[in-house]
């Protein structure tokens, strides 16, 4: 074999191995991969089937309910529009509590979101960006609602 010919295959060897680890890099990401969803949105139709998401909004106030076993909570989470239950068993971070923001992690189960992880915000002034932006989203929709509705009633 040439030097050129060995300097070919060396290189497409090469190329063909850069090929499976970016594939396998790029399995792995959307294997992992856990969309952001609202209240709204879901309850639209719009979660994945069969697949982990992120559902986010404000905890209700009182909907917290603890069951006998002492580690299975419900409650409620709303975008100021729709509002969800979340079933989670297992230990509730620290920050947790009603009337703040929060990001669960899960699956619908029987019209019920199970969530396997429950994140609350690390201060009274953070919110994560997305909670965020979909509470301005809803407030925005909520208030030209009112707005229409005045305008139609003059």
């Amino acid at each position: 074999m040439k030097t050129r010919h060995k300097r070919m295959a060396f290189i497409l060897v090469g190329l063909a191995g850069l090929a499976v680890v970016a594939g396998l890099v790029l399995n792995a990401l959307n294997s992992n991969l856990a969309l952001f969803i609202s209240p709204t949105e879901l309850l639209a139709g719009g979660a994945p089937k069969e697949k982990a998401f992120r559902l986010g909004g404000m905890v209700v106030d009182g909907s917290l309910k603890r069951q006998d076993d002492g580690l299975t909570v419900h409650f409620d989470v709303t975008d100021n529009d729709k509002t969800v239950t979340i079933a989670f068993t297992g230990i509730l971070p620290d920050l947790f509590k009603e009337g703040t923001g929060v990001v669960a992690q899960g699956k619908m189960v029987d019209g019920m979101f199970n969530a396997s992880e429950v994140l609350a915000k690390h201060d009274e002034n953070y919110m994560s960006p997305e909670v965020a932006e979909m509470l301005e989203k809803s407030e925005k929709a909520k208030k030209a609602k009112q707005a229409s509705a005045v305008s139609m009633a003059q």
